[in-house]
């Protein structure tokens, strides 16, 4: 089968069209003919060898496809050869087929694309895991999201508009806020012009009880100053480098903040199946009736993959980049 290879430390340009072996079907798995997979920032670390897979998963780079199941293991009950899917898997994803745990995907929304489908699990889930599961949020609560141009800022306000949570959100540029605004921020900050403890103090003085941030580096106390007592703070990602200012602790104690960082990649089967079923009852139908809808920015072809990973590294995106076969 084709798959998309790459050579670990080189740029976007290392990436080309090989071809391998079919991974082989174990039991409690389905094999996929992919369609369309999803392009995320996890893939471009693990090219520069920064994100190496979890022991035991494959070095194919891609977390997130969408395509047409072909084969199912015999203890398999619940799919069938046909049957149009999405999910995430540990890696693989940048490949033909792929071989993928029957608990870790969903059935596609009939009014979605496979390439729609593809862009959906990673960020959802992702963005679904720290407000629900870590951060418990509940409607009428507040929220910080920062990064919101981003595939998961994106599904997060989504999100937050959905479960009746008011969100503030940050960003680069005004086109990129004025997205973030129809996608149910009420907030919205250009970080390069504002800062934005400053502009959350003057509109809620009571502060929120949830941020989620990817950035890190000197917004660790300003997401304190922020925080309401008993608050949490979510850490996905590093952008601004993997070292953060010096830690207010009389600032974090007065809080009674909780300050939590999570991944998804890594985390156990059993911890993924029972996150994509709480998200399959809680928010799939949505994708039907258009209260959630997946941001998309680009649909690459296979051999154009480099340019999404070029445009993810240089942050030239709104939504999710997907490859298509």
């Amino acid at each position: 089968m084709q798959f998309v290879d790459f050579e670990q430390g080189k740029g976007p340009e290392g990436l080309i069209v090989g071809q391998t072996a079919r991974p082989t079907l174990k039991p409690g798995y389905v094999r996929v003919r992919v369609a369309a997979f999803g392009v995320n920032r996890a893939d471009t670390l693990q090219r520069q060898g920064h994100y190496p897979p979890p022991p035991g998963e494959s070095d194919i780079l891609g977390l997130e496809v969408a395509g047409e199941v072909i084969e199912v293991a015999e203890t398999v009950s619940d799919w069938q050869p046909g049957d149009r899917v999405f999910g995430l898997v540990a890696g693989g994803g940048y490949a033909e087929e792929v071989v993928v745990l029957a608990a870790h995907i969903m059935r596609c929304p009939a009014s979605l694309s496979f390439e729609q489908c593809a862009g959906l699990a990673e960020v959802y889930l992702t963005a679904f895991q720290c407000l629900d599961v870590i951060g418990g949020v509940e409607q009428g609560q507040r929220a910080l999201i920062h990064a919101g141009a981003s595939g998961v800022g994106l599904a997060a306000l989504q999100l937050c508009r959905y479960f009746g949570v008011e969100a503030a959100t940050t960003a680069s540029t005004q086109e990129k806020l004025t997205y973030c605004e129809e996608m149910g921020a009420s907030v919205c900050i250009n970080y390069k012009e504002k800062d934005f403890q400053d502009v959350l103090k003057a509109v809620w003085p009571d502060g929120v009880e949830f941020v989620l941030d990817m950035v890190g580096g000197d917004y660790l106390n300003k997401n304190l100053s922020v925080l309401k007592r008993d608050g949490i703070v979510v850490y996905l990602a590093m952008l601004a480098g993997r070292y953060a200012d010096k830690l207010d602790m009389a600032k974090m104690l007065a809080k009674r903040a909780r300050i939590q960082a999570t991944t998804l990649r890594n985390r156990s089967d059993d911890y993924k199946s029972a996150l994509i079923q709480r998200f399959s009852e809680r928010c799939l139908s949505a994708f039907e009736t258009g209260e959630l809808v997946v941001n998309m920015d680009t649909v690459f072809a296979v051999q154009d993959i480099s340019e999404a990973h070029r445009r993810l590294e240089n942050n030239d995106s709104v939504g999710k980049f997907v490859g298509r076969w």
